[in-house]
């Protein structure tokens, strides 16, 4: 379960970019972030990675065990080991061009692995396997040979995933992950997180309202830096103009408290690169 508690993002002038977004994700939920550009987005999916330092609040991710990851106020050693939980699916894939798609799979594991022995002897033929294992479930094992430069943008969005399922994370977390996808590719890759995120949660920021609605279980609106609206994916017309509109005198929507459970079950970060990987 991943839990974001009151963050806060500020300017040296103090104005506040990100005030005081809480919310939780547990299993089963596919999570979508809406806004408008500037709205803080990104800047929360950033806190959550720790590319960004907010200035208040707290991020933690815990797993099944109890054991709990913070993002939030700790040194690199650490937030390091958080990292190697969240699986990050990246607007343009971030693939290494010059290396086959297996290779970019299996370094999804980089930092789970000693970083010498990553250096010096490479991967496993076990961790080959699994590596396979993922691009199974993404519909790209015929093409574990190709060189990851060949492939098309909805190839390349494929095997991103596969390399953050081999990564085993607690959490996905996708940058617009189908921004720059034709519909047809669009709607493949959301076929593809949508049963995944039944297994382990998946949040992530979107700009497409009919296809969250579709997909997705739960839906966040922020709006100049503030949580709007926090409930079901199905979100009406008055309640997108509320996320998206420019009148600051419309009605405030009520925001469903932060932990609570979903009535059903149904950008801009940069590449955060394991110990031991370069591109």
């Amino acid at each position: 379960m991943l839990r974001v508690s009151n963050i806060v993002v500020k300017l040296p002038d103090g104005k506040r970019l990100v005030n005081d977004v809480s919310f939780t994700v547990g299993r089963g939920e596919f999570v979508a972030i809406l806004g408008s550009s500037g709205a803080g987005k990104s800047l929360t999916l950033r806190c959550i990675v720790g590319l960004t330092r907010p200035s208040e609040g707290e991020i933690a991710l815990m797993g099944p065990s109890g054991k709990s990851y913070r993002t939030t106020d700790v040194k690199a050693q650490e937030l390091r080991r958080a990292r190697r939980h969240i699986g990050l699916i990246f607007q343009g894939s971030n693939l290494v061009k010059r290396l086959t798609v297996l290779e970019n799979v299996m370094l999804g594991r980089l930092g789970h692995i000693n970083p010498l022995r990553s250096w010096l002897l490479g991967f496993k033929d076990a961790e080959a396997r699994e590596a396979m294992v993922a691009l199974d479930r993404v519909n790209m094992t015929s093409c574990a040979a190709r060189l990851a430069g060949s492939l098309s943008g909805g190839e390349m969005q494929r095997v991103s995933i596969a390399r953050a399922i081999h990564q085993r994370p607690l959490i996905y977390l996708a940058d617009e992950p189908i921004s720059s996808l034709d519909p047809k590719n669009a709607e493949a890759i959301m076929a593809i997180l949508q049963p995944l995120s039944r297994e382990t949660p998946v949040i992530g920021a979107f700009h497409q309202p009919m296809v969250v609605a579709k997909y997705c279980t739960r839906a966040i609106g922020i709006r100049s830096g503030k949580i709007v609206y926090d409930g079901p994916a199905q979100i009406s017309a008055r309640q997108l103009e509320h996320i998206y509109g420019d009148s600051e005198s419309e009605s405030y929507l009520p925001v469903r408290p932060s932990g609570a459970q979903p009535p059903f079950y149904g950008s801009n970060l940069q590449p955060v690169l394991h110990e031991g990987a370069t591109v």
